[in-house]
């Protein structure tokens, strides 16, 4: 018998997600901002998490992890400049505005990623391209 060199096992490539579950992977990038919600920069983690775990996986997990990530950074900053602004009140209006606009449009992006569409957020800076 031969002495062989060993060669270290290749990692696996990514098995790709079936419909269903690339549809509910994507539905879950949206909807993990939710719980983040308490603290600015949460809503931002989980759905950058997911995102990363899965985009390999899926075209449709890859766009809409990018998307929510997207909005949801540039919801961060909104909510920033508005406590920014509570300082001359307006800000005080303005965070409520922001937080009604962020969860509506985050409950439409995941219905819409449930039902298998491509939903752009409105409003939103593309950081992440």
């Amino acid at each position: 018998m031969e002495n062989q060199p060993s060669t270290p096992p290749l990692s696996p490539a990514p098995v790709p997600l079936s419909e269903s579950d690339a549809r509910m992977w994507a539905m879950f990038t949206h909807l993990s901002a939710l719980p983040g919600s308490f603290v600015l920069i949460g809503s931002i983690v989980l759905p950058l998490v997911i995102w990363q775990i899965q985009k390999e996986k899926s075209a449709f997990v890859d766009f809409h992890g990018k998307e929510a990530v997207n909005f949801n950074i540039t919801i961060a900053i909104a909510a920033c400049l508005s406590f920014l602004l509570m300082l001359i009140l307006i800000g005080v209006f303005l965070i409520w505005v922001v937080g009604v606009v962020w969860l509506v449009f985050t409950v439409i992006a995941a219905v819409k990623a449930n039902n298998g569409e491509y939903y752009r957020y409105p409003l939103t800076i593309r950081f992440i391209k």
